[in-house]
């Protein structure tokens, strides 16, 4: 590599994509360095899918411990009690773990770690605090931030970065948004015992995910008490201490004791001086790139959330190995978008990959659906009111599965095996023939035989 500058790459971010970058990089002989302003591992590790994880396994316990006595445990409710604080305080011993781990892995891939707020002064140099580095190659994977509405009282509003350093659970709580972030904190506070209701202005939460899902997903959280208000938004929040009003747009009011805005997530780009070197960015604020990941500007590229690509670790790990491959490796490489495989971890889960009916429909597929919905077989002892559902989205012609789609305990376990099917181009007949698993919540996949549409 070049002696010229100080590095061959220098990466703005040390969430899971510029990791993965700056590794692989540096397996490949480059000199990198990444810098980081806040904490290793970004926003998965630190505030988002590894915590919510962890909520998640935590406010389910409490369902399990019910389960418990159609099992013949007795469980004396009156013994049972939760406490918050051990739970952030474990969780955060967690995160503290993966953070070394994720510094070790920099240490001895040989990358350099500068911690500090960066800004580009220009193509090939970046400035962090009173500090001056050059390099070939500049990659932006800054990632996103939490948006909330500017509505009066927005001050008051917590997104999901503070929901993790709670210092203690309100009574009630109210969720603003219809995204996975909101449906899934929802899940996980009510599972906690919080009085909680989720808002959302439009008629049906979880856009973008099968309409069956969605209205599936709905029922059962409502069985679990979650107060769902559609086709609702948040007009004003008014607060006294730690109480507050929340005045909705349909002359309702709302008292809770917190309010949490899942509105959606911006690029995180303040202050890099992007737009100044001729970095262009989208109307909605990500930086704007081709399918090899470069800018306007030939030494800068840029990946991860900060481009606006589908908002999953996995995407940004597989976009780091690509752009390290373009960069520093053979120059070839590409990333398929396609049958992404994705989870909400709500309660019950949610797993999907590949088209819903509507894409399927709409992209001019004749179609066959399959829809099977059940009652676990852990319930029937439990006495749970809870069941699954499973889907599959199957074109006629050809008989390839176009989409499955689950609703049920593991879910996200379950679609990624699915997944390898479905990419690999698995025909409906390929499931019917292979061997289920029994008794499982899986073999529904491969047997349902007769179409419902």
């Amino acid at each position: 590599m070049s002696d010229k500058q100080d590095y061959d790459l220098i990466i703005i971010g040390a969430g899971s994509g510029g990791v993965r970058l700056a590794r692989m990089s540096a397996a490949k002989g480059a000199r990198v360095a990444v810098v980081e302003s806040r904490y290793l591992g970004g926003t998965c590790v630190n505030v988002g899918c590894v915590p919510k994880k962890l909520f998640v396994y935590g406010a389910h316990a409490g369902e399990d411990i019910e389960d418990a006595g159609g099992y013949g445990w007795n469980v004396p409710g009156d013994q049972v009690t939760f406490d918050w604080t051990r739970l952030v305080a474990n969780k955060n011993a967690e995160i503290e773990r993966l953070n070394g781990i994720y510094a070790r892995m920099l240490e001895n891939a040989g990358v350099t770690v500068i911690q500090g707020t960066a800004s580009l002064a220009d193509a090939n140099t970046v400035v962090v605090g009173d500090q001056t580095f050059t390099s070939k190659y500049i990659t932006i994977a800054t990632g996103s931030w939490p948006v909330v509405p500017d509505v009066p009282g927005k001050e008051c509003v917590l997104t999901s970065n503070e929901m993790f350093y709670l210092p203690q659970l309100p009574k009630q709580a109210v969720i603003w948004g219809g995204g996975y972030i909101a449906v899934e904190f929802a899940g996980i506070l009510a599972g906690l015992g919080v009085e909680t209701t989720l808002l959302y202005r439009g008629e049906l939460f979880l856009r973008g995910f099968d309409d069956d899902v969605r209205e599936f997903t709905a029922a059962e959280m409502r069985k679990k008490g979650i107060n769902l208000r559609f086709g609702v938004n948040i007009e004003s929040i008014e607060t006294d201490n730690a109480h507050y009003a929340v005045n909705l747009t349909d002359g309702s009011r709302l008292n809770t004791g917190l309010v949490m805005a899942a509105t959606g997530r911006r690029a995180l780009v303040d202050g890099l001086g992007l737009e100044e070197l001729g970095v262009q960015l989208s109307a909605s604020g990500h930086v704007v790139v081709d399918d090899c990941f470069q800018t306007a500007v030939p030494s800068i590229t840029a990946l991860g959330d900060v481009i606006g690509t589908p908002q999953l670790t996995p995407v940004a790990l597989a976009q780091g190995m690509v752009l390290s491959r373009r960069l520093f490796g053979d120059g070839k490489g590409e990333m398929d978008y396609n049958s992404i495989p994705t989870a909400v971890f709500c309660q019950p889960n949610i797993g999907t990959v590949g088209l819903t009916e509507a894409e399927a429909r709409e992209t001019g597929h004749k179609l066959r659906i399959y829809r099977s919905e059940f009652k676990p077989m852990k319930h029937t002892l439990s006495g749970r009111d809870e069941r699954s559902l499973m889907k599959l989205v199957v074109d006629d012609e050809s008989d390839r599965v176009l989409g499955a789609h689950m609703v049920g305990p593991d879910a996200g376990e379950i679609t990624q095996g699915i997944a390898v099917a479905i990419k690999a181009g698995a025909t409906k007949a390929q499931f019917d023939s292979t061997i289920g698993i029994h008794p499982t919540s899986a073999e529904e996949f491969v047997t349902m035989r007769e179409p419902v549409a």
